[in-house]
């Protein structure tokens, strides 16, 4: 089984570290969760599968976290590993800039054919997103604000879908 490093920007007891956790729940064995404010280069190096989170900061920024440490996650050899990528946003609130901190994550990664986990918009009511790529989320997009009730479901079925593209 290959090991799966979760990342995320935020407080140890925000919404980003809770979907970090059912995440890493679902993974099970193998599985670690870290925060950005505390991570290292060689913390993500260690990986075989990354899989990427964080909340629309602001009026969509990723996590000043990420903002810290993105450059550490570029200069990473990122060549060979899996990236899956997940962000939080509030679609009715903020219609126009719905999870982008996922999608700023996406532009800066060097080697975004490694990226897995695409979905599905529908279910969704918002205006534009960073994070929409060819009518798709670039990852898990979780609006726990406004659609909690869906949380729970839209991870269990993200885990399985890149646990069969990412072969783990």
């Amino acid at each position: 089984m290959s090991e799966i490093g979760i990342f995320f920007g935020g407080k140890d007891n925000g919404s980003t570290a809770k979907v970090a956790r059912k995440i890493q729940e679902l993974f099970g064995a193998g599985a670690t969760v870290h925060n950005v404010s505390t991570a290292a280069k060689h913390d993500v190096e260690k990986y075989d599968f990354l899989v990427l989170g964080t909340a629309a900061w602001g009026i969509g920024e990723m996590h000043s976290d990420w903002e810290r440490f993105i450059d550490k996650l570029i200069e990473a050899d990122l060549s060979k590993k899996k990236i899956a990528l997940f962000g939080l946003g509030d679609q009715k609130m903020y219609p126009e800039s719905f999870v982008d901190g996922m999608g700023t994550i996406f532009c800066r990664l060097p080697y975004k054919e490694n990226v897995v986990g695409n979905t599905s918009t529908r279910g969704y009511n918002f205006y534009y997103s960073t994070a929409e790529k060819d009518g798709k989320f670039v990852g898990l997009a979780i609006d726990d604000d406004t659609q909690a009730e869906f949380t729970d479901k839209r991870i269990k079925d993200w885990v399985k879908q890149i646990r069969k593209e990412a072969s783990i």
